[in-house]
């Protein structure tokens, strides 16, 4: 009998401190392959350093996190190498402002995977038609507007050929009306089967998108669940209060 596939993604007893402050206070949590999740919670509970640990952008204090069965957080493991497999995209575009918007896409390729030029030219090309920026390759970054700069940031990651998305809250530099074509970008990735894991404040998003929502508050994921369940009935009152002021808000 042939053994499961390992989870896309596993995080186990995560510990993360910055001096005093503990922002992953023990952190389990696995991502299925294909599988949409969304970490959705207040402002400092610990969604951004959550992502930035998996992507070892920060050292970790305690635990591991292991992608496809490897762990990656293990002593002497290339990070460089792991980093090739999870793309991710911040609230910021942090795209090279002096470099056309074909350049930023195929610049990881080119320089990483030792692409061809001509190779990750015509990748690059095919990724920026499919999310509608064929039309903005030769463009500089300042030439775009910021839902159009975002795109061109989540392409970038795409033109990695990840096998893990990490979103950090996407949409929160943006002007409302821009939010929907990059929220419209995010859904075609998971309708095509990308396996993602989002930090969002984008409730009605995260409930139409995620085959699971995660709460975190504190440091903790407090509560997990279909997006249906957390969003209509959840269990913990933290989470109840969380969702109450999102609806007072006006954003669910």
């Amino acid at each position: 009998m042939t053994s499961p596939a390992p989870a896309a993604l596993r995080v186990e007893d995560l510990h993360k401190s910055f001096g005093p402050l503990e922002v992953l206070r023990g952190i389990d949590l696995t991502v299925s392959e294909h599988e949409v999740v969304c970490l959705i919670g207040a402002s400092g509970s610990g969604k951004s350093t959550l992502l930035r640990c998996i992507n070892l952008l920060e050292p970790i204090d305690a635990g591991r996190v292991s992608v496809e069965g490897e762990e990656i957080t293990a002593e002497g493991v290339d990070t460089n190498r792991i980093r090739r497999r999870i793309g991710i995209v911040f609230q910021a575009f942090n795209l090279f402002p002096h470099m056309t918007v074909l350049d930023n896409v195929t610049l990881a390729p080119r320089k990483v995977l030792r692409r061809p030029v001509a190779t990750a030219e015509a990748e690059g090309v095919a990724l920026l038609e499919r999310f509608g920026l064929a039309d903005k390759r030769n463009e500089y970054p300042d030439r775009l507007s910021g839902g159009q700069q975002q795109r061109a940031a989540i392409v970038r990651a795409l033109a990695m050929q990840p096998d893990l998305m990490l979103l950090d809250e996407v949409t929160s530099a943006l002007d409302p009306e821009l939010v929907g074509e990059v929220l419209g970008v995010i859904r075609s990735l998971a309708s095509g089967g990308m396996t993602m894991l989002i930090a969002t404040h984008e409730m009605g998003f995260a409930r139409d998108i995620a085959s699971r929502v995660c709460f975190l508050d504190a440091g903790v994921i407090l509560e997990e669940g279909p997006p249906a369940q957390i969003f209509s009935a959840p269990r913990e009152a933290r989470t109840q209060q969380f969702l109450q002021r999102i609806i007072e808000a006006g954003r669910l």
